[in-house]
């Protein structure tokens, strides 16, 4: 199980990689957004990918989840998503500004 989400989360920083150096700002904060989920994935791998049963402790001993990287995602999740929404909202409004999303175009409009 492990193996396969360790080539999921090549995959996914790969293809984040690869928006990351395209010329749209869109595609960047997708690629931004890949490679944070590929972060997650990453972190709960490490936490161990066992089956048992709920983070509690028992009396007989038996073995339980760790709960601790599940929080650390999901704070990560929700911090992912407030930077996604500023940056897609700071995306727009520099369309609307200057007419283009392209970053070399912006790089020259910066100058002018």
């Amino acid at each position: 199980m492990e193996t396969l989400i360790a080539i999921l989360i090549g995959l996914l920083v790969s293809i984040g990689t690869y928006l990351i150096l395209s010329k749209e700002m869109l595609r960047l904060i997708l690629g931004l957004s890949l490679i944070t989920h590929a972060v997650n994935l990453l972190i709960l791998t490490s936490g161990g990918l066992k089956t048992g049963s709920p983070p509690l402790l028992s009396e007989e001993g038996t073995r339980f989840s760790d709960s601790i990287p599940q929080a650390l995602i999901l704070t990560a999740i929700v911090i992912n998503f407030a930077v996604t929404a500023f940056l897609l909202v700071l995306s727009y409004r520099t369309y609307k500004l200057y007419g283009t999303d392209d970053l070399e175009q912006l790089r020259g409009n910066a100058n002018e």
